[in-house]
Order: structure tokens, then sequence, then C-alpha cells
């Protein structure tokens, strides 16, 4: 081979070698650009991902929106949105006011033990009584069922006083008060079923449908806001306040839970 022949073939040689480079080059570069382009998009995703996730956690609950909702207030109620629940004889001149919550166990207590004596002293007209309920309970294990069964007291007041009272003995009574853990209320069908049990209720189709369509969801979330806002001073359930005292068994801080406690308390109050 001449040493022309030689000298050609390696400058070929190097021309080849260069372009394979340059080729090599550019393949990188357009992968080091999908890449990119991938982690970019990738990015934006997670991105929007989180904004969606943010949002959403920053909407309001079912509940929590319809605290400024329109309210449907049930029958048998007064006042601002229909919260003032007062159940009585016109001719009574005191009315014991009540604050319970629906999942509260003490209050269940108290139904369950002094329930039958309330009923018969509301009966004979000496006192009227006025209802509060409460939903806080529910703010302890983010709860519904305290909103949900005060929505469907408010579909039983609806039908009448004593659809009210019979059914609220009920929710409260030994078969059916859950435990303070277990939120059953918040299941319409358990609602349901509690009032088949109830006379003034049973096969109430306009009860039922009033609790399936969460007729009464906007009013419990009012009601609720008048224990919320409460002038009497009462921070726990079940409360007793007559002329905007209240009345414990012990003059300090403990329910009346029992008959003796209840009579012997709510009596001096009447005599007031």
């Amino acid at each position: 081979m001449s040493k022309r022949n030689s000298q050609a073939s390696k400058t070929a040689a190097r021309e080849r070698l260069r372009q394979e480079r340059e080729r090599q080059a550019k393949k990188a570069k357009v992968k080091r650009q999908a890449i990119v382009a991938g982690s970019i998009v990738a990015v934006l995703a997670a991105a929007g991902g989180i904004g969606y996730a943010v949002v959403q956690a920053n909407k309001p609950s079912y509940w929590e929106g319809l605290k400024d909702a329109k309210v449907t207030a049930p029958a048998n109620t007064t006042g601002a949105k229909g919260t003032t629940v007062v159940i009585g004889k016109s001719t009574a001149k005191k009315t014991l006011k009540i604050y319970e919550d629906p999942r509260c166990p003490v209050c269940a207590q108290f139904e369950q033990t002094v329930g039958s004596t309330f009923k018969k002293d509301l009966d004979s007209g000496k006192y009227k009584f006025q209802y509060v309920g409460a939903t806080f309970i529910d703010n302890k294990d983010n709860g519904e069922g305290s909103k949900n069964a005060l929505s469907a007291l408010g579909a039983a007041l609806n039908v009448s006083d004593q659809a009210f009272l019979d059914y609220k003995a009920a929710l409260y009574s030994a078969k059916w008060h859950p435990d303070e853990t277990t939120d059953k209320f918040k299941d319409d069908s358990y609602l349901i079923k509690v009032a088949q049990t109830v006379p003034t209720l049973k096969d109430n189709t306009q009860f039922q449908n009033a609790v399936k369509k969460g007729t009464y969801d906007a009013w419990a979330m009012a009601m609720s806001k008048t224990f919320d806002n409460n002038k009497d001073g009462v921070t726990g359930t079940p409360g007793f306040v007559m002329d905007g005292k209240q009345l414990f068994a012990d003059g300090k801080s403990t329910p009346l839970l029992t008959v003796a406690d209840f009579n012997r308390v709510v009596g001096a109050a009447l005599k007031g």
C-alpha cells in the first residue's frame, strides 16, 4: 500500500469516527430531553394531584356546608330558623330547658332513669319543656350520628310533639342507644328502624322520606348552633336550666341523673 493510500484511509477512518461520535451525542441529547420532559410532566402531574388533594381537603364536609344553607324548619317550632322547641301545657308557668346530644351516653342514662318521671311532670302541666339539641360528640371522632339523629328528631317533630318525645325516648333507650364510640346514628336505615318501634312513626312515609332526603339536616345544624352559642353557660350534656339558672344535683356540676335528685332540684326551682 502506498503512503498516499495509507493516509487517505486514516483520514476516512477519523471522519467515520467523528460522525459516529456526533450521532451518539445527538442520540444522548434527545434521550436527555425526553427524560427532562417526562420529569416536568411528572412534576406537573404531581403538583396538579397535590393541588387537587389540597382543594378537596379544604372543601367543607356535607354537614359543614349546611351551616349557612336555607333551613326548612319542622312544624311545632318557633323562633329563628325554627330552633325554639317548647312542648307542654300552655298553663304551665315555668319552662325546664334541657340540653341533649343524641349520642351522649349520660343523656341516655338520664332518659332511661328519669324519663318517665319527667314525662309525668310534663303531662300534668308542672312545667313546659324546651329542647336544645347539640352535636359536639361528632367532633370527637369526625362522626355524623349526632347531626343525623338530630335531623331525624326534626322529622319526628314535624309529625307531632308526641312523636318527637316518643322517638327521642326510643333513641335513648337501652335497646337502641349505641355506645358512644359506635356511630350507628349516622345510618338512616338504623334511625328508621328505631322509629318503627314508635307508634306515631311506624310506617310513616312522610317521616321516612324526610330522614332519607335530609329535609331537616340544615335545621339540625342551626339547632346545634344554638347549643354552641347558648347564654346559659351550658358546656356539656345533659344540661338543665330553669329561669336562666343551671340546675345540678350537687349545686356545682353533677347532672340530675336520679329521680330523687331531679324531683328535689327541679321542685326547688319551681318554687324559686
